[in-house]
């Protein structure tokens, strides 16, 4: 690798390369975890416990059943539900019987469902109780033949599965009854509990997981990885993170929706040795139950959003100080831009660091901010160990830019997606011999430090000129009486796009659009700051809590349409 300027400013300790990888997958990392500390626990949820040991038995149990029900070497399994125990076995055992996980958003549309089961091909699919009505539905016009299902209780503690089936199983639409030549889950693993293991092997090189694009530019897309490719990654993320995490000691917890590419590769890290505990929460929106966690379990590392940062400083039970955070060693925040007040806010409250993470569902995280070292404001911090970056042209792609210069950002890295399932000319399109073309658009400085303004299909050109919506997210944010604001671009007559704001105000504050104006002109070039600006008591986010501006677009289109 070339001397790049961000390797003089790695964190103590940190290597600058982990070459050569090892050529192993997580099976047998699993393997190394259940035999080093067998009785070591891997997963807390909802006050259970499952060892390591555990862990690989009911793997090993669910493989052969898999095996039983027909899933061969290559076959894709989709997986449909949020975070449970079930979904991090099942995702082990698709492996270990020779699949491919395809993992998938509970809570697609149906439309999205439909094109997520048939795009991946997937004849199997293993999904919780309250989305199986869905799976039914669409399954006439998908490959599907074989589904298993699973309830939420099958991993609680006997008192907290005598709770939940008297108090919330009928009411949540947790109890279903299965539909002919349908199957439960435990039923099928203690059929197959005494059969033999599958006889399959794994390679490193063969695919592993399909993860789908956010859609943002159409339908989403499956991103394959390989076995190799997501070990090298966890070995980036907890090597970057070695001078606070400690393996075995600390515990982390995992929010961040396992079908998301953020949450499977913070999962994925958290295994790989030294491994670090998982406390497992299974709706990241619950704050109320996210409080209760922390006080029970006392966590030590936890990755999030920017959004649910804000939100639990807001809370009334942590701004009253009866939430003690003063166990977190270290929080990671991706999916959306942090903000410099959100970080302040935060690390003031906690005592602990806060790094922002960037990466995209094609490539798993490439950039992570110090840990220890200097922290500038608006970076996302610097390229990991393995990954080169680059700035380009945003026209032709072809010509590096100088160091401060905006452009799109390109990496190469050994860990990348192996391509889009089935989809070689879009594979094609972002790739370019080794350096993948990610579609954002920022510079790096002259210490490496990478700087994200905008993605590529989000700048906004009012009467020509360039605007990048989070320059402009930034400086609103910075208002007093601002607790969120997303920044798009729509169409107007006069400039043919216009900026658009959309801003939740804090509790009890006031604003009007031209006080926001107001602020906007002080800091910002004339035609960056809003000509339009909406108040709103919420803004549209995803699961994982990133706030979506193409449906703030779109209803805006719709509203312009109707007119």
């Amino acid at each position: 690798m070339a001397d790049y300027p961000w390797l003089k400013n790695y964190d103590k300790g940190v290597a600058h390369s982990l070459q050569p990888y090892p050529d192993i997958t997580l099976l047998k990392v699993i393997e190394e975890n259940a035999s080093q500390n067998p009785d070591h626990m891997m997963i807390w949820f909802k006050g259970n416990t499952i060892s390591y040991r555990q862990f690989a038995e009911y793997v090993d149990t669910l493989a052969k059943a898999l095996a039983g029900t027909g899933v061969k070497k290559g076959d894709r399994v989709a997986l449909i539900m949020p975070n449970c125990p079930q979904i991090i076995i099942s995702q082990f055992a698709v492996w270990k019987a020779g699949g491919i996980t395809a993992q998938v958003n509970p809570l697609y549309s149906e439309d999205e469902l439909i094109h997520a089961l048939k795009d991946s091909g997937a004849e199997t699919v293993i999904v919780l109780t309250p989305f199986y009505s869905q799976v039914k539905k669409v399954q006439p016009k998908t490959k599907v033949k074989t589904v298993i299902a699973t309830s939420i209780k099958e991993y609680l503690s006997p008192f907290m599965r005598a709770m939940f089936t008297l108090l919330m199983e009928k009411k949540g639409g947790h109890r279903i009854e299965l539909q002919p030549g349908d199957l439960w889950l435990q039923e099928i693993m203690r059929k197959y509990a005494d059969s033999p293991l599958p006889d399959v092997k794994v390679e490193p090189a063969d695919t592993a997981l399909i993860l789908f694009s956010g859609g943002t530019t159409g339908a989403p897309k499956g991103v394959m990885h390989s076995h190799q490719g997501i070990v090298m990654n966890a070995m980036q993320i907890r090597a970057w993170c070695s001078p606070i995490l400690k393996g075995w000691v600390d515990k982390a917890v995992l929010l961040m929706p396992i079908f998301h590419g953020a949450g499977n590769w913070i999962l994925i890290s958290t295994i790989v040795n030294p491994p670090v505990p998982i406390v497992l929460i299974p709706n990241p929106r619950d704050i109320k139950d996210l409080l209760t966690t922390f006080k029970k379990t006392r966590p030590t590392f936890f990755p999030g959003v920017a959004t649910l940062f804000i939100a639990l400083m807001n809370h009334p039970d942590v701004k009253s100080g009866k939430i003690d955070f003063s166990n977190l060693k270290m929080c990671i925040t991706a999916a959306a831009p942090l903000l410099v007040d959100t970080k302040k806010r935060w690390e003031a409250l906690t005592g602990g660091k806060i790094v922002e993470a960037y990466g995209l569902t094609e490539s798993g995280i490439l950039v992570m901010g110090p840990v220890v070292g200097k922290w500038k404001e608006g970076s996302v911090g610097m390229p990991t160990p393995d990954v080169e970056m680059k700035i380009v042209d945003i026209d032709t792609g072809t010509q590096e830019l100088k160091t401060g210069e905006d452009g799109e950002v390109i990496v190469k890295a050994p860990h990348l997606m192996q391509g889009y399932w089935n989809r070689p000319d879009a594979t094609a399109e972002m790739f370019r011999g080794e350096w993948q073309y990610t579609g954002d658009i920022g510079h790096l400085d002259e210490d490496g430090y990478l700087f994200i303004t905008s993605r590529k299909k989000e700048l906004i050109k009012p009467s020509g000129h360039q605007v990048y919506p989070g320059e402009v997210e930034e400086v609103i944010a910075q208002h007093p009486a601002v607790l969120e604001v997303s920044v798009a671009g729509v169409r107007d007559d006069v400039q043919g796009e216009a900026v658009k704001a959309w801003i939740v105000l804090k509790p009890d504050q006031t604003c009007t659009a031209q006080d926001i104006q107001a602020f906007c002109k002080e800091r910002l070039t004339a035609y960056k700051v809003p000509k339009h600006v909406e108040f709103r008591t919420e803004l549209p986010k995803s699961m994982v809590g990133k706030i979506m501006r193409r449906i703030l677009q779109e209803e805006e289109a719709k509203k312009q349409k109707a007119v």
